[in-house]
């Protein structure tokens, strides 16, 4: 593991580090946050996940985080969004599918297969790795995320309490399976069989069993790809109704995807996860 950069923040240290993934197979990247607690002892960790064309820097540059995680002694962690530079063909031809695109899914498809494996990546490397490498309490993690990272955290939470205490999301791909840009990585990270989409499906999976871990998801109106179909959180409010999953789903007015919308609630989100990871 290489540390590429570091700076001190609101009493902690904002720090970037790249490390060899055996899961994916190449070189991948993740920002963390080491909040003045973690010196007297292990702090909880709360892991972010990135939306379509992000890197692990923008939300530990944008997201206005820290002041929050050191108030409440969380470590924050941000993984890449993708495997980069593995030179398979047209991996950087589209925005939204390949490089900075991977969906927090194990792909099955070739070539995409080989390294394409951000479901283990999150939920399995990193975490081991944090493990090691920092002060943490290994039973108190929570996850939260933005758009195609939000669907990231509320799959890998549903599929996963009893690994995260702690669930929300900003402007989630809720029902990926129901939108374009769902079925345009599914199709080519999964294939053409849509019963293999459900294991990555926020929406089936409540339906199918729930996380009871209570969800906060905040939604801005003025959220173009919102009226465009692509996000659909009204269908997974919908889903955990019906399966008495506990969730809150905040619409604010005004605000769009941007992260000028996610700093203006960070402060919820980081309350929502503390109040399950520091009781």
């Amino acid at each position: 593991m290489e540390e590429k950069s570091r700076a001190k923040s609101f009493g902690g240290t904002t720090r970037v580090y790249s490390h060899r993934s055996e899961a994916c197979d190449c070189e991948m990247s993740f920002a963390v946050y080491v909040p003045p607690q973690a010196e007297n002892g292990p702090v909880p960790v709360l892991y972010y996940l990135s939306g379509l064309t992000c890197n692990e820097k923008n939300f530990i540059e944008k997201a206005g985080a820290q002041r929050y995680a050191a108030e409440h002694g969380l470590m924050l962690v941000a993984p890449d969004t993708s495997p980069r530079g593995v030179n398979i063909p047209g991996e950087g031809d589209d925005w939204d599918f390949g490089t900075g695109a991977g969906f927090y899914v194990n792909a099955t498809e070739s070539p995409w297969a080989k390294h394409y494996q951000m479901y283990d990546y999150v939920t399995e490397e990193l975490p081991g790795l944090i493990a090691q490498q920092f002060s943490v309490k290994g039973d108190r993690a929570g996850i939260f995320g933005h758009s195609m990272g939000g669907h990231g955290a509320l799959i890998c939470g549903l599929k996963n309490p009893d690994k995260y205490a702690s669930i929300s999301a900003f402007a989630p791909i809720a029902a990926p399976s129901q939108c374009a840009w769902g079925q345009k990585a599914f199709t080519g990270y999964l294939g053409t069989d849509k019963a293999a989409w459900e294991a990555y499906d926020a929406t089936e999976l409540v339906a199918a069993q729930g996380s009871q871990h209570s969800i906060l998801i905040d939604q801005g109106e003025d959220d173009s790809f919102l009226a465009q179909g692509q996000l659909l959180p009204e269908v997974f409010a919908a889903a955990c109704t019906q399966a008495k999953q506990p969730l809150t789903l905040r619409r604010q007015p005004g605000y769009d995807h941007s992260y000028y919308f996610i700093a203006t609630f960070m402060g919820d989100h980081i309350r929502h996860h503390a109040a399950a990871l520091t009781s």
